[in-house]
């Protein structure tokens, strides 16, 4: 096999250019390139439009950098982390490149469809993916893993402000399970500093994407955090979920931590118990606790790994905000009072 394709950010070309190429398929989202030591993927957000929703496109930039959302493969049912799923859950693990297109509009004087190039990304190693709720083409309601992308390093990606996140059509409300709210981080690989290869119209071998530590111990812990009050809640028989809010004329969805049925309470977790997080935290509570049910009785808790200091503690007596906190022998401020 002969490479006559440059993978250049901003190419124009399309699925079958790319399989003469590569060596891949031409049909799916996701399309490992064996040969080639590259996963191909195809994002098309206005696909999810005529279900009334879409997740893949250009999220805003979080605390980690610049982010892309794509939905799994799978079209009826529960998306699973396996099949072509697994081959961009793993592509840091097998040494493969990850590819990133975006459909462009069909060429002219046929049905195929146009692919944009964006640039070479890395599946974000700290949170792989999120589990949102969507319908399938058979129009009934499941999961979807939803991925998170990040430019390699050294890549200046070809997105532009079309690319972005489509804003919702209507409101939503749906339940879900809080123990996907934390995300399986464990299913990649945790190293620190992850090799990827840079595309062809790079002279160095590779280079790195590093994500600290630092960063990732937090948000590991806040996920440890949630999964050890969940078992906590459980044990108390009580039944807790989520909820994944969907704000029309906005992109994306909102997803509190836990929902607390039985007391009808709504938490907040965060894996540090700074100033700093817990303002973020009253934050979100304010914001999701508008679209809750029944919101005129319901409380709502910070959820911390340690105690804060007192201060912060008297913020949140003020504002009426609850505090649950971890000790070594459970959780204290729970039950909270009436």
């Amino acid at each position: 096999m002969t490479t006559t394709l440059e993978l250049v950010p901003g190419l124009v070309t399309t699925r079958q250019a790319i399989a003469a190429a590569y060596g891949c398929g031409t049909f799916q989202g996701i399309e490992p390139a064996d040969a080639a030591g590259k996963v191909f993927v195809y994002s098309d957000p206005a696909a999810g439009e005529e279900y009334g929703y879409t997740f893949d496109g250009r999220a805003e930039d979080d605390e980690f950098g610049p982010l892309y959302l794509y939905t799994g493969a799978g079209a009826n049912g529960p998306q699973h982390p396996t099949g072509r799923n697994k081959a961009l859950l793993h592509h840091i693990a097998q040494d493969r490149e990850l590819h990133l297109f975006v459909a462009h509009g069909k060429a002219s004087g046929s049905g195929a469809m146009r692919q944009r190039y964006i640039g070479q990304m890395v599946l974000d190693t700290i949170k792989p993916y999120d589990v949102r709720r969507a319908l399938g083409k058979d129009e009934v309601m499941r999961n979807v893993l939803v991925f998170r992308l990040r430019p390699a390093e050294g890549t200046t990606p070809a997105w532009t402000e079309g690319d972005k996140v489509h804003a919702a059509t209507k409101d939503s409300v749906e339940i879900i399970d809080p123990a996907d709210v934390v995300g399986k981080p464990a299913t990649v690989p945790t190293q620190d500093s992850t090799k990827v290869k840079k595309t062809e119209q790079h002279s160095t071998a590779e280079t790195t994407a590093n994500i600290t530590a630092g960063q990732r111990k937090v948000l590991r812990r806040e996920g440890e955090l949630v999964t050890a009050f969940l078992a906590h809640l459980k044990a108390k028989g009580h039944q807790a979920h989520s909820f994944q809010f969907t704000v029309e004329g906005e992109p994306g969805s909102l997803t509190p931590d836990i929902y607390d049925a039985t007391d009808h309470v709504l938490f907040e977790a965060k894996g540090q118990p700074t100033r700093i997080n817990v303002r973020m935290a009253i934050g979100q509570l304010l914001d999701y606790r508008r679209r809750v049910p029944n919101r005129e009785t319901l409380r709502t808790a910070v959820l911390l790994p340690s105690a804060p200091t007192p201060d912060v503690q008297t913020l949140l007596e003020e504002l009426e905000i609850g505090l649950v906190y971890q000790t070594e022998t459970g959780f204290t401020g729970w039950p909270l009072s009436p």
